[in-house]
């Protein structure tokens, strides 16, 4: 059993926390990036709101190129590349001797098309799969907790579950079978690690074995041969540079995304902990406009306006409905927001007060 690589066997084999935390690298690309195009998505919502919409799809695609050139230049993933791993198609037969013998990295190990294309299935289209169906299945209400929904939107899935049609069959199977499916998943993956941490298989994930290729360290014949097949003779002439800066371009991008995008996370995590109510941030920032400006002072309510009921808190005067996105009025009056925001529209006025009111004086609560 091996539980740190240096100690003993295989030293280009990966321990199982290398393997692990390479994983886990991966899972953090995605919600950083939605994170940052959520940011910039609230000043461009005219280039960005459909991306955000469709991040699931964005990401995929990205991706895609990502995850291409570093299996068909490094021979392993981006996460991989990252912590000094690579993907080798495993020989038919493990010939120690043999390899000691000629030395370097022999030409079969390196990935041919169908391995680079077998794994960007699973490296891209398994993780794409499982975030879809994890999206549709809260979509149906499963794993959320009911009370964060508003009415409409509880009455909504309940429509879709209650009817008798083939469609609605199939939302209720999914429903109920979702969460067994996904804990089977998890589990045959646990069964996996604990039996490659105990020497019981080469292969990290058991989709590795149709695949064909195993997880190893680079070593220092890789970094050899990767030093050697750089071209020398770099070009002369101003146009052949400039050509050939064109060309290389994008290889240069996608080679600084090593560098490039744990720096981003880690930047992004920073300024999450920053601004987050329990940073100490907050006890060291003094305002330089002074405090705090307090709530709109509720102005006395028109004869002829909208009737307010003040025993009935939380409710919207507008749609006589629990109140949704709570917007508030100069006059210090809250609706919904779809509300509020149709009737200044329409009369430009608060409706309790008749006061005039436009659009830009609305101000959204957060409770």
């Amino acid at each position: 059993m091996e539980f740190f690589s240096d100690v003993g066997g295989d030293l280009l084999k990966p321990s199982l926390f290398e393997l692990v935390a390479q994983e886990q690298l991966g899972g953090l690309l995605q919600p950083a990036l939605k994170y940052v195009l959520s940011v910039f998505a609230q000043r461009y919502p005219r280039y960005l709101l459909r991306v955000v919409n469709r991040h699931e799809e964005f990401y995929a695609a990205l991706m895609f190129f990502v995850e291409r050139h570093y299996l068909r230049t490094h021979g392993a993933s981006f996460s991989e590349n990252f912590y000094g791993l690579k993907r080798r198609r495993r020989p038919a037969f493990e010939t120690e001797r043999a390899r000691a013998a000629v030395g370097g990295v022999p030409a079969e190990e390196k990935l041919r098309r169908q391995e680079i294309w077998r794994s960007m299935i699973f490296l891209i289209g398994l993780p794409y799969l499982r975030a879809k169906a994890q999206d549709y299945f809260e979509a149906l209400g499963g794993g959320v907790d009911h009370d964060i929904f508003d009415e409409n939107e509880q009455n909504r899935q309940a429509r879709s579950l209650s009817e008798e049609t083939v469609a609605a069959r199939l939302r209720r199977t999914f429903k109920h079978i979702y969460p067994w499916l996904n804990t089977g998943f998890e589990v045959w993956l646990f069964v996996s690690n604990v039996a490659y941490l105990f020497d019981k298989t080469p292969f990290y994930r058991p989709w590795l074995t149709w695949v064909g290729v195993d997880i190893r360290r680079v070593g220092m014949d890789d970094m050899v041969r990767h030093v050697t097949s750089e071209p020398k003779n770099l070009p002369q002439g101003l146009s052949a540079k400039l050509r050939g800066l064109l060309i290389s371009s994008p290889r240069l991008l996608l080679d600084s995304l090593r560098i490039l995008l744990p720096t981003a996370i880690f930047f992004i995590r920073f300024l999450e902990w920053w601004y987050s109510p329990s940073s100490p941030a907050k006890s060291l920032a003094v305002s330089p406009q002074g405090p705090v400006v307090p709530p709109p002072r509720i102005l006395p309510p028109h004869p002829q306006g909208l009737p307010m009921d003040r025993k009935k808190y939380g409710e919207c005067g507008l749609c006589a409905n629990a109140i949704a996105n709570a917007t508030a009025f100069p006059t210090g009056y809250v609706f919904c927001y779809r509300c509020a925001h149709e009737y200044v529209v329409e009369h430009s006025r608060c409706p309790v007060t008749l006061l005039p009111a436009r659009v830009w004086q609305l101000r959204k609560i957060l409770i």
